[in-house]
């Protein structure tokens, strides 16, 4: 497998998050009336380094399999913390799990927030994505107070992991 950096507005990254987006809406439904998935507000810039990072992987016929994307956060009133690095968009197209791309894709994604200077990596997650969650747990992420735009949802999860 590949794995390259990309703009989050390439094509190929637009087809794979509204891949995710389905998932999420599959998964939560529609219990906040949007039916889109999630609605927290990202766009290309967020993911320019060294202010952040987002990565692909392809698999060997050259087909999008796997996103993963760190952004900056600091202090603000959505309950983040000065040198966080926010994790977002992890995805893997379901052909492809099991191979280790996720753990993969996190592992990079954790060193370049470090060397850029992050302190720590968070993480927001949902209660019905058991296999993120075992991911998460299983790389050293605990779980932390919550944060992010959904940060009052009941099912929302988050996790932290000092880099």
């Amino acid at each position: 497998m590949d794995i390259r950096p990309m703009p989050f507005d390439h094509p190929d990254a637009v087809k794979l998050n509204d891949a995710v987006q389905l998932e999420y809406a599959e998964r939560y439904g529609d219990e906040d009336g949007d039916g889109e998935g999630d609605l927290t507000p990202l766009d290309a810039s967020m993911f320019v380094p060294p202010r952040g990072l987002y990565l692909m992987a392809y698999d060997p016929l050259g087909r999008p399999v796997a996103t993963g994307g760190w952004r900056t956060q600091d202090a603000n009133d959505e309950g983040y913390s000065d040198g966080d690095a926010e994790l977002k968009r992890m995805y893997v197209v379901p052909e492809a799990r099991g191979l280790g791309l996720a753990r993969r894709i996190l592992a990079a994604l954790e060193a370049d927030a470090r060397a850029a200077g992050r302190v720590r990596m968070v993480l927001e997650t949902g209660t019905a994505q058991p296999e993120a969650i075992g991911l998460y747990t299983s790389c050293g992420y605990e779980p932390c107070a919550k944060f992010g735009y959904y940060r009052e949802y009941p099912n929302s999860l988050c996790y932290a992991k000092a880099l």
